[in-house]
């Protein structure tokens, strides 16, 4: 199929990883539906430079980490685009607390929008390619799900939940043209990581085998691959991009 028929849904789509999986689809011809939560700004950006290259881009504010908001979302970007072939699961947010200064209420915000939404889109979204018998899935997740962080708890535990949402997800639509994906992001030059108190940059590149932080587009190029059509044959994969930093040592 041409990929100028194809349509992306990409949460947190207009920032940071997103905002790079966004421009690298649409400069490959697939009409994006990019989600946003509350940077207005950063939305009227990818609208701005859509309309100026001639890119199919629609722009969606939801908070994602409600239940009936993924339901919503998708129903929208079908009834405006009439079908959805590719979800990227990349919505986040990180907020720092050691383990004891964890409320019950931060706890279950972290795992809602960094590990809820992805289960929710995935449900709305895979009920629509099972009926076209084609799609790919790909959640990111982040290396703190295989490292630990004693600051990042509720979002290193919602990140591996990703890793078990992606492969118990890929083998129930294995037969149906479906493919469920995890890529699993480093350290990143992105706005998020830029807001992060407790990251001491030279530190966290001292860790990093290859010596640097990587760039969103390094990070979408991995997202593309898996949604090619040559891709087909991987499923429940879990691709670490990471600059080695995961192998420790």
């Amino acid at each position: 199929m041409d990929a100028s028929t194809r349509v992306a849904l990409v949460t947190g789509g207009t920032r940071g990883i997103g905002r790079a999986v966004t421009d690298r689809l649409t400069r490959s011809g697939v009409a994006v539906a990019a989600v946003y939560a509350r940077d207005v700004a950063a939305a009227d950006a990818v609208r701005d430079d859509a309309a100026r290259s001639g890119a199919t881009v629609t722009l969606h504010q939801a908070d994602v980490g409600q239940p009936a908001a993924c339901q919503t979302l998708v129903a929208e970007v079908l009834e405006q685009h009439g079908r959805l072939d590719y979800l990227i699961n990349n919505a986040g947010m990180v907020i720092e607390q050691r383990l004891g200064a964890i409320s019950a209420e931060d706890w279950h915000r972290q795992l809602a929008v960094n590990l809820s939404s992805a289960f929710f889109l995935s449900q709305a979204a895979l009920a629509h390619m099972t009926q076209q018998r084609f799609g790919r899935v790909v959640n990111i997740g982040s290396v703190t799900a295989l490292m630990g962080s004693p600051v990042q708890v509720a979002y290193g535990a919602a990140k591996g939940g990703i890793v078990g949402l992606t492969r118990s997800s890929a083998r129930a639509v294995a037969r149906k043209g479906i493919t469920v994906n995890c890529v699993i992001p480093g350290s990143f030059d992105t706005d998020l990581s830029a807001e992060l108190v407790y990251t001491d940059r030279d530190a966290v590149t001292s860790m990093i085998p290859v010596g640097r932080w990587g760039r969103p587009e390094e990070l979408a190029h991995a997202v593309a691959f898996l949604l090619d059509d040559l891709a087909a044959y991987v499923t429940g994969a879990v691709v670490t991009v990471d600059g080695g930093m995961s192998m420790g040592g």
